[in-house]
């Protein structure tokens, strides 16, 4: 036997300015997995995340909504962790890059790089935002490319023809925060020498710590010659501010993959157990294995292992890149409804169908992975309701009947024993090496064996004859043994039903060393159905809701929500369109928060003969609903009624406004009625 390995696994930090999506999922779906595999087979793995919570946006967001970045940070900390916990993500720890142990770590990885002498500094122009009053972000000017003259593209790279050029080569710029035209000014800038790492970093990104098709991406990069990458920003900023540098920050890039040390450090101080040191000194045996998506690839395999290099703290054992999601063959759409929340996801369907589905269709590759909702019901329903469960739902019974529940002794079938026996190392070796659906398919392979045997053996027809009872358990016995396993080679990925199937069995959590052996002459707890069928109009509900969700957001959102604020004209419409439009005085009755939606408030609305029901995506311009009570405003009358996931939904309201707390319900000129209509 081995000695246990020693792990830590992270994932990529999620930025702490909006909520958490199926395509997120996809990520920290893919990492838990890996991670309870490796627990399952004893090995001592340690997983460790944080919020990304410093930047720009998270600043300028806060701003908005009148509220400090730490508040917001800790809000959405607090709902990133919800959604995760629920999704059965099993962090050992969920820090933030906010902490003091970050800053602590930024700082002497700083401190250490600069007096190696890989830290330079020189004045750069850059873009200022003169009505803003601050130094400008990439990703906060916008305008045309240089390259291809398409329009409204960021101020580093073109979405249109791929081109990347530096924020001063961009024509036409504007402010996507203030739509103002910024000033070229001169400030002092700090570089890390990432050229001084070139050679280190064409060896190891050809030693087998990351995928081809990665390490060939990076090795354009490599190849045409690396650049000083720009590592400060100057105040207004939320972040770290550079040790011994007023009024410069450090840049949220720089410290945010710190932010997997300092997350480790933060467990170390809670569980004496860890050691930090020998997981991160240079010459450590730990593994440490980093999960990412494709879009940062540049970040954590490049700069990251040259600021480890630099600072004398390990590299990654190898840093493990997956693609996008896609929804029914396309990019997510919120129109479509494909746009899917955590936890809107979780409002209508369990977990592990999710993670079951996600298993199946992940591979070792970068290639996209695609959630077509048909196949998603289809595949769930056949795989874990139609096989896995189905084993244990035929034959728990014939056993809690015939033998009062005892398993009885003896190989009911040695062949299929052996088959699922001698299946384990390759199921094993594939969930080693990240290639879930392949393991899936050799799990499914077996249920579909067991499935075959049972229902050749068919105990419910024995059942029925005289002297075949002793048969009858035998099969059924080894049915329940078969299933053991089954859940056994499952459990990384469906730990809920594992559990239920512990209580079930009447046995200690299962390891994975247990599918070696059987439980004979042993008592089962009576059976309770483990798991249900998905109904397709769960699926409905939940692309419903996810159309609902726009619907408010868009109501309440700031126009570009960080772009450049875009307002064109409507296409004409002719005055029968206009005239049909039944504008009507309305009274606000009642109005009041809808519970488990961000944004919308319910108003209860008199128009004179009748009281209508209407949602409307004014909540954070009107956080106190009550004081709309009593007041006047106009509706549309005739909008036909709108099912919604909290009511139905009988008119509009009319508002006017930018977004977010400016959003100005119209109101009629004293003297009018519920009711009148507006001519």
């Amino acid at each position: 036997m081995s000695e246990p390995r020693q792990i830590l696994v992270t994932s990529a930090l999620p930025y702490a300015n909006g909520s958490i999506h199926l395509g997120h999922m996809l990520e920290y779906i893919q990492t838990d997995m890996w991670v309870r595999f490796q627990k399952l087979r004893g090995n001592q793995c340690i997983y460790v995340c944080a919020d990304d919570a410093h930047g720009s946006a998270i600043m300028l967001r806060a701003e908005k909504e009148g509220i400090t970045p730490e508040q917001l940070i800790a809000n959405v900390q607090a709902e990133h962790s919800s959604d995760f916990a629920d999704f059965l993500v099993d962090f050992d720890n969920f820090h933030s890059t906010h902490c003091e142990e970050n800053r602590e770590l930024s700082s002497l990885i700083y401190t250490r790089l600069r007096e190696a002498g890989h830290i330079a500094t020189r004045s750069v122009t850059q873009y200022y935002d003169p009505e803003k009053g601050m130094f400008l972000a990439d990703r906060f000017i916008k305008g045309t490319c240089p390259k291809c003259a398409a329009e409204d593209q960021y101020g580093d790279n073109c979405e249109k023809c791929g081109a990347t050029y530096a924020p001063t080569e961009l024509k036409n710029p504007k402010s996507a925060i203030s739509g103002a035209t910024p000033e070229l000014r001169d400030s002092q800038h700090f570089f890390f020498k990432l050229p001084d790492f070139q050679a280190m970093l064409q060896q190891w990104t050809r030693s087998g710590t990351l995928q081809d098709a990665v390490a060939n991406k990076l090795a354009e990069w490599l190849d045409s010659g690396l650049q000083e990458w720009d590592i400060s920003r100057d105040a207004p900023y939320f972040g770290f501010e550079i040790p011994g540098e007023p009024g410069k920050y450090f840049y949220v890039w720089l410290d945010a993959p710190i932010g997997y040390m300092a997350s480790f450090k933060n467990l170390c101080a809670r569980r004496p157990e860890l050691d930090f040191d020998a997981f991160w000194k240079e010459d450590s045996k730990a593994e440490l294995y980093h999960f990412i998506g494709k879009d940062i690839v540049n970040f954590h395999a490049l700069f990251w292992p040259a600021m480890l290099e630099g600072a004398g703290f390990r590299k990654p054992t190898a840093i493990n890149v997956h693609g996008y999601l896609t929804v029914n063959g396309a990019k997510m759409s919120k129109s479509r409804g494909t746009f899917i929340k955590a936890r809107t996801y979780l409002d209508h369907l369990q977990p592990e169908y999710l993670r079951y589905y996600y298993a199946s269709k992940l591979g070792r590759g970068v290639d996209d992975l695609d959630l077509n909702l048909d196949d998603f019901v289809q595949k769930v329903n056949s795989d874990l309701v139609g096989k896995v469960v189905n084993i244990a739902s035929r034959c728990a019974g014939f056993v809690h009947k015939g033998n009062a529940g005892v398993l009885v002794g003896g190989d009911a079938a040695p062949e299929l024993s052996e088959a699922f026996l001698a299946a384990a190392p390759s199921i094993a070796d594939a969930y080693e090496n990240r290639d879930f659906a392949r393991a899936m398919r050799e799990i499914m392979a077996l249920a579909d064996r067991a499935n075959a045997w049972i229902a050749d053996k068919a105990p419910w027809s024995l059942a029925k004859q005289e002297g075949k009872q002793d048969e009858v358990q035998a099969i059924c016995a080894q049915g329940i043994n078969l299933f053991r396993q089954l859940v056994i080679f499952l459990k990384p990925v469906l730990p809920v039903l594992a559990a239920d199937a512990e209580a079930f069995l009447n046995v200690a959590p299962l390891t994975w060393s247990d599918h070696l052996s059987r439980l004979e002459n042993h008592t089962l707890n009576p059976f309770k159905a483990l798991m249900s069928r998905i109904e397709p109009a769960r699926i409905e509900a939940m692309v419903a809701a996810s159309k609902e969700d726009l619907a408010a957001a868009e109501a309440a959102a700031p126009a570009g929500n960080g772009e450049l604020a875009k307002d064109p004209l409507s296409p004409e419409v002719e005055f029968d369109t206009f005239a049909a439009v039944d504008l009507r005085v309305a009274l606000i009755v009642k109005a009041e928060a809808v519970e488990g939606a961000d944004k919308l408030l319910r108003l209860t609305l008199d128009i004179g003969d009748e009281r209508r029901n209407v949602f409307s995506g004014i909540k954070s311009a009107y956080p106190d609903p009550a004081k709309l009570e009593g007041r006047l405003t106009m509706m549309v009358a005739n909008l036909k009624p709108r099912k919604m996931r909290f009511g139905m939904s009988e008119g509009m309201v009319m508002a006017a406004g930018p977004g977010g707390e400016e959003i100005y319900l119209l109101s009629p000129d004293s003297g009018a009625k519920p009711g009148q209509r507006i001519k």
